[in-house]
């Protein structure tokens, strides 16, 4: 076992170690133990709900709280944590409380998996990431305890408050309430608090321990500086446009005031980037709303965080290599900085890439699924997107998918959580082969 693990390459481990997680995971679920009395899950959709959990997704075929007893529900919560921080930050504390040192293909693997750019990094990182992640979990739920004990007594007021803080920290999209979560949209006390710790797990821990360390560096990477001005313009003109497009959510203006509709346009502009806590339901959202938030979830949030999509990075590295060109500039300059011509391509692939990935997924399931009468193709991109930026929104799809398409969902949250480029490098094996020679250039007219 040690030979085989020994040959295996860092993005190898980090696949089939979160495959490892997703089995186990299932194989609990199936145990009585972790279904409510009287409810018999089979083993495709304990499989689909482990693999929802593992990436922090929330596109379920079954009802969590109505389905899964109190420990099946832990167990969702064990795999939402170590989807959230990554199996391999798991493993290196393993090593650490073991009292084990760290042997280089530990280090590169924990670099793989928290996106560092250099070894040195990996021990201090990692222990930031597991001291911030705790606190800001910790002060999340203590927040919420004098809002949910009175509601739901002591016992169960503390649980759902543990609950939702890791759901929303970990931009799972789990809930666990006997009711649907748009009971909330009236109560801005949770909103916020549910706002603050989606944007804090999807912003990720690399620009957290920037923001952090600023009083004593004065200064933050160009990783930080694009993400926060992407994540900032994405939230404002997200939040400027559902003002817009949904009339101030107009359609719930008989059970909100003015203002809960203001916050709620709001909590609409942050979720979508992979958090999927259905509060406002999509049944009131017109055609321009469903298609914003289509596009905000193919964004996602920032590599190294809790987030899917293509990142905001990536967006941010287009957007201004667009600019750039359009104004006839061949390099592209941020803050001060110059991005890499490497980088630039790296972003373009993945765009392109990813992509293609949605549209052949959408075409798959177009065909192999039942679309309801009065919908459209819509219906089934939305869902895929959505699990491919492991956001869990849904139109309704994912319980009534086929088993193929059940199979299809689950790969294609798997690929979205794991990351293109690690399975691209992993299951498939490609590997970059630089040449040694070069072809004259030749222009091709575009446009």
């Amino acid at each position: 076992m040690k030979k085989i693990f020994s040959k295996l390459t860092p993005p190898q481990v980090l696949t089939f170690g979160f495959l490892a997680i997703i089995f186990v995971g299932a194989f609990i679920l199936r145990m009585p133990v972790s279904q409510q009395t009287g409810v018999h899950v089979n083993f495709l959709d304990a499989l689909f709900t482990a693999v929802s959990a593992t990436a922090i997704t929330g596109l379920t075929v079954v009802n969590t709280a109505a389905t899964w007893s109190t420990f099946g529900q832990v167990v969702l919560l064990v795999m939402i944590e170590i989807g959230a921080l990554g199996f391999m930050t798991f493993a290196v504390l393993l090593f650490a409380i073991t009292g084990q040192r760290l042997d280089l293909k530990a280090r590169l693997m924990a670099q793989q998996a928290l996106n560092l750019r250099n070894l040195a990094d990996v021990k201090s990182v990692l222990s930031y990431v597991f001291s911030l992640s705790a606190i800001i979990q910790i002060v999340g739920a203590v927040l919420m305890l004098p809002d949910f004990i009175p509601r739901f007594g002591i016992g169960r007021g503390i649980y759902l408050s543990v609950a939702s803080s890791i759901s929303a920290f970990g931009n799972a999209g789990f809930t666990f309430f006997d009711k649907p979560v748009s009971f909330l949209q009236n109560d801005p006390y949770i909103l916020i608090i549910w706002m603050l710790l989606i944007t804090a797990g999807s912003l990720g821990f690399l620009v957290w321990r920037d923001l952090l360390l600023f009083h004593r560096q004065r200064r933050v990477s160009l990783h930080t500086k694009v993400a926060l001005n992407v994540s900032g313009w994405l939230i404002g003109l997200s939040f400027a446009m559902f003002l817009f497009t949904e009339n101030v959510l107009a359609p719930l203006a008989h059970t909100s005031s003015l203002g809960h509709r203001i916050l709620d346009s709001l909590f609409l502009a942050v979720v979508p980037r992979t958090a999927g806590l259905e509060v406002v339901p999509l049944s009131n959202i017109s055609a321009a709303g469903i298609m914003i938030i289509t596009l905000l979830m193919f964004v996602g949030g920032t590599p190294g965080s809790t987030s899917g999509g293509i990142k905001t990075t990536t967006l941010g590295i287009l957007w201004m290599q667009s600019l750039a060109a359009l104004r006839g500039q061949e390099q592209v300059n941020f803050g001060g900085r110059r991005f890499s011509p490497k980088i630039v391509i790296k972003a373009m692939m993945l765009a392109v890439i990813s992509i293609v990935f949605v549209a052949a997924v959408s075409l798959l399931l177009i065909v192999t699924e039942t679309i309801p009468k009065g919908q459209g193709m819509e219906y089934i991109v939305f869902e895929v997107i959505s699990a491919f930026s492991t956001t869990g929104f849904s139109l309704g799809l994912t319980p009534h998918l086929t088993n193929f398409g059940e199979i299809v969902i689950m790969i294609v949250m798997f690929i979205g959580r794991v990351g293109l480029y690690t399975v691209m490098f992993s299951v498939m094996n490609i590997r970059e082969k630089p040449s040694s020679y070069q072809y004259p250039t030749e222009e091709v007219i575009i446009g």
